[in-house]
């Protein structure tokens, strides 16, 4: 499965490999976006999750490679951060790629309009050639907030944007077997085309004292993202230029998916059963719809119930018949305000402007 065909890749970097002794690896730093620019020059938009903020705010902190407490963690992140963005930063200025910081928490993924507007972060940074540089907010997630590592971090980002590909870069080949450290005999295995309570079975623990993923999470994140479209590998990173060799065939696990990430989320949408309003269309609008449009609040005559920005709602014809589904980028208020307006009169209504469109295509499901 060679990068060749995916068009957003969410790429995972574990801290065994951007730090070492409390320091980045700069030379694996460069080789690293040197290979990143090249997807970049192809086109694909790529999000990179690095973890290392932790490990290189320790001795910044005064801390040893001990276990940390939470207090501890959430300072070395706070003083670590900063050191792995400017890396970040310094070693794309060389490809003329400016880079942007996302720090996330749990609850960004799973309340609504956090999901949102992250989701729409994300989207304008690539649609300006921007590489997001995303890692966990330590410094304020309290722990029963908190990702637990970027293994999940990296497949709900990828899940979040609608990526075809997540790479989890670390210091294993891809799964095998057994623990290949303690089996001479285990296998690797080079594809995995379901998720199985066997595959399962299969994970190990994490191996680095640097590290806070090991297999299971690696595998927790395959099947997350494989659900929702998207294909993933496990490959070695200790190495130069890793994405160079895997996409020229280098050994890794490839986790493959039966459906694209766009029509997975498609039929994620059509499949709500709870409805809290909806809005009533014109021709027009029906019409533009069913040809892949999204739909304009200039489009919308009249809406129903009581639903909020990211809420699933129904789009009905003008006699009530029910013509699809999708996310609303706007409150009911907020849609009481500018339905029938055009999108350029959006700001000066609300006072803001969250998108131009009511529903975007993307999360809309034509029945």
């Amino acid at each position: 499965m060679p990068l060749s065909s995916a068009k957003r890749i969410v790429i995972k970097i574990g801290s065994s490999l951007i730090a070492e002794a409390a320091a980045v690896r700069g030379e694996w730093l460069t080789a690293m976006a040197a290979d990143i620019a090249a997807l970049h020059a192809e086109g694909k938009e790529i999000i990179l999750v690095s973890s290392g903020a932790v490990a290189l705010g320790r001795p910044r902190v005064g801390l040893g490679t001990q276990a940390l407490m939470l207090d501890e963690k959430q300072a070395a992140a706070a003083a670590g951060q900063p050191l792995l963005m400017s890396a970040w930063a310094e070693a794309f200025d060389t490809h003329g790629i400016n880079v942007a910081q996302l720090l996330l928490t749990l609850e960004d993924s799973e309340h609504r309009r956090r999901y949102l507007n992250a989701r729409t972060t994300f989207t304008t940074l690539l649609a300006h050639k921007l590489i997001p540089i995303v890692n966990e907010n330590d410094s304020v997630a309290t722990a029963e907030l908190k990702f637990g590592d970027n293994d999940r971090l990296a497949a709900r980002v990828a899940v979040m944007t609608g990526a075809d590909t997540l790479v989890l870069l670390s210091d294993v080949d891809g799964l095998y077997t057994q623990n290949p450290r303690s089996h001479t005999d285990a296998q690797h295995i080079p594809l995995v085309e379901k998720i199985t309570p066997e595959i399962m079975a299969m994970a190990g623990d994490a191996a680095t004292a640097v590290s806070s993923g090991g297999m299971k999470t690696k595998l927790e994140a395959a099947a997350m993202v494989t659900r929702a479209g998207c294909r993933m590998a496990i490959a070695p990173g200790t190495a130069q230029h890793p994405l160079a060799t895997l996409g020229d065939g280098g050994r890794a696990t490839w986790f493959s998916s039966s459906t694209r990430p766009q029509l997975a989320r498609k039929h994620w949408i059509a499949a709500a059963v709870h409805l809290p309003g909806a809005v009533i269309i014109d021709d027009g609008a029906a019409h533009a719809l069913a040809e892949g449009k999204s739909l304009l609040p200039a489009g919308v005559t009249a809406l129903e119930g009581s639903f909020e920005r990211g809420d699933t709602i129904g789009i009905k014809a003008a006699d009530g018949t029910l013509l699809a589904k999708g996310i609303t980028g706007y409150g009911a208020e907020e849609t009481r305000h500018i339905l029938g307006k055009k999108t350029d009169a959006i700001a000066g209504i609300l006072g803001y402007i969250y998108r131009s469109t009511l529903i975007h295509r993307d999360d809309l499901a034509w029945l």
